[in-house]
């Protein structure tokens, strides 16, 4: 054994937590097996990517900075190269998108620009932390990042069952009153209403006004995450967002453009507008708070990055629906083509069951077996192909018998390749356990 200088168990321990294990392992599994089809990564599709596009990105935010905003030259090079505003400095376009997509009208200064959604979620949660009791709900399964994000800040995660509407509202008041019961405080519910991660699974317009009835009854904050909502499949309808449908200011509201503009600027935002009263005497959006904490995480999100974004809304007159439109086509064909696929490799009736979403990245495939981590490397190895085992979405150590397909970066030719190869995988296995094909 190496000799050690510090043993894990000297530092916090969400170092060595689960969901930060998993993080880590999801993220840097594809790179041991370079020749697998990998059908696990909720990454955007590549095929349109062009590098080109951010210097017109950033020549465009220029123009909109000297010729709209009537900044000179010394601001423009001051507010694209220098330390920024903590807040952000493509905030009014943000709001300018919101009401252009999603119908929401936003004041800017209830927004942080964020690097990524996940730094949006761990400001929310180091905030919503005030002291031992406070806990978080979220819908099971959960996405990792979520989970993590809330180990680092010492907030426990009460699951809250999902199901076939997306949150079973019963359960959800049941889990306030049993946490209230304990003497916690259940500060929020982490939701993804529109094609969630990992599960697919989305809310229909009632159950989204019922849980925002049930959130104001409760006394709860709901944490919108939205990632996904403006990929539906085709004639599928865009419904609107819960942030869209607040009039009780019940939603903070997570973004990212990592799926509809480019991941690589690592630009996200939090809509937080609740009204906060100061030690002061002030009164001002949560929004003022979450930007206190930034400003000693990460100080500012890179201007040029911001830039970038900036650009790329201002070209499309900050409409990401119409940015998105061969992105959409290119989701919608995938997911249309990994269901036929599924469908043709597995018999109806069979063991090996799958949903349909409505649109996103995700399929779950449920099977009569564990599917677990060891079970991925050997599909990797011996079959050449990557997926998601859905236990990295639960507690840690609940046995799973289902795994999550990503149809996001991938061509038909590589979801055929790799569902063949899932399916000489899965076949074998059940002729192990004993059950039928």
């Amino acid at each position: 054994m190496e000799p050690v200088d510090l043993a894990v168990t000297a530092l916090h321990p969400s170092v060595d937590d689960p969901a930060l294990n998993s993080m880590n392992f999801l993220n840097e599994v594809a790179q041991h097996y370079p020749d697998a089809v990998s059908l696990a990564a909720g990454r955007p599709y590549e095929e349109f990517f062009d590098s080109a596009v951010l210097h017109r990105h950033l020549d465009t935010f220029r123009r909109h900075l000297a010729d709209d905003l009537g900044l000179s030259r010394e601001q423009v090079d001051r507010t694209l190269l220098q330390y920024g505003r903590t807040k952000g400095i493509v905030h009014d376009l943000i709001a300018r998108h919101l009401a252009v997509d999603e119908q929401l009208t936003v004041d800017p200064e209830a927004i942080v620009v964020t690097v990524g959604c996940q730094e949006a979620m761990f400001l929310v949660l180091r905030a919503l932390r005030a002291g031992p009791r406070d806990v978080l709900l979220a819908v099971a399964p959960t996405y990792v990042g979520l989970t993590g994000a809330a180990r680092l800040v010492d907030l426990p995660v009460h699951p809250v069952t999902g199901g076939p509407d997306g949150i079973d509202l019963a359960d959800l008041r049941d889990q306030v009153h049993r946490a209230r019961a304990e003497g916690l405080r259940p500060r929020a519910c982490y939701v993804m209403p529109d094609f969630a991660n990992p599960s697919g699974v989305s809310m229909d317009l009632a159950h989204r006004r019922r849980l925002l009835d049930l959130a104001a009854e409760e006394d709860l904050l709901l944490l919108e995450d939205n990632p996904y909502g403006l990929f539906p499949a085709a004639g599928a309808e865009r419904l609107p967002t819960l942030k869209a449908l607040d009039t009780r200011r019940r939603v903070v509201y997570l973004g990212s453009f990592a799926k509809t503009v480019l991941p690589g600027a690592r630009v996200g935002y939090v809509v937080a507008d609740q009204r906060v009263a100061g030690s002061d005497g002030t009164v001002g959006p949560l929004a003022d708070q979450l930007a206190k904490i930034k400003s000693m995480v990460t100080v500012n999100t890179s201007p040029i990055s911001q830039a970038v974004i900036g650009g790329a809304l201002l070209a499309h007159d900050c409409s990401l629906v119409a940015a998105n439109t061969r992105e959409r086509a290119a989701y919608a064909r995938n997911q249309r083509h990994l269901a036929d696929g599924l469908a043709r490799l597995f018999p109806a009736g069979g063991p090996v069951r799958w949903n349909v979403p409505a649109g996103g990245f995700f399929v779950v495939v449920t099977v009569p077996f564990r599917v677990d981590d060891a079970l991925l490397h050997r599909s990797a190895r011996e079959y050449g192909v990557l997926w998601t085992p859905m236990a990295h979405f639960y507690d840690a150590g609940t046995p799973v018998n289902a795994l999550r397909l990503s149809v996001s970066a991938v061509t038909p030719h590589q979801i055929d390749l790799g569902l063949d190869r899932l399916a000489a995988l899965i076949t074998d296995e059940l002729a192990t356990v004993g059950a039928p094909a």
